[in-house]
């Protein structure tokens, strides 16, 4: 994990830009991994701990209409959830992520393992998947960190063409 922070780090430095998370069922795990990199202060921004409906309207702006329609592990929720990061940070990036790490609180349409991420830049273009993880309450949330941050390292990578 520290490898792939560090790399976080390292494109967000090298391009002058600094990173907002907005995390739900990760409970701040993006945050902490990043923390562990010396001088991550330089290029992370801020992070949010949205782990309630309520805590995603007030402090990131998600709409009770979206939250209603689609739920709280949607894209529509994890679109808002990273825009209001952004809007609400100084941040040009932004990472969100919202799922279902169980053991409790799957259905049918959402079993637990579902977790939606979405990354996004200020004034740019903002992304989206599902992934459906395996194991229990730790080994979901620690997979979902990684892929958090492996979707920065792409994103960064495709936005400024870095190998």
């Amino acid at each position: 994990m520290d490898i792939l922070a560090a790399q976080v780090g390292g494109l967000l430095k090298a391009h002058g830009l600094k990173l907002v998370t907005a995390e739900s069922c990760t409970g701040g795990g993006v945050a902490q991994a990043i923390t562990e990199i010396a001088g991550s202060s330089t290029w992370f921004e801020r992070g949010y701990v949205t782990y309630s409906n309520e805590s995603k309207r007030e402090l990131l702006g998600v709409s009770l209409d979206t939250l209603t329609h689609h739920g709280a592990v949607s894209e529509a929720v994890v679109r808002e959830m990273a825009a209001g990061a952004l809007q609400h940070s100084h941040a040009q990036v932004a990472l969100s992520v919202s799922g279902i790490a169980g053991p409790d609180g799957g259905t049918p349409e959402k079993p637990v393992g579902t977790v939606w991420f979405a990354w996004a830049l200020r004034n740019g273009a903002t992304y989206a998947m599902v992934h459906h993880l395996d194991g229990n309450r730790g080994e979901v949330r620690a997979q979902a960190v990684r892929i958090a941050l492996q979707g920065v390292v792409e994103l960064l990578e495709q936005a400024t063409g870095v190998a």
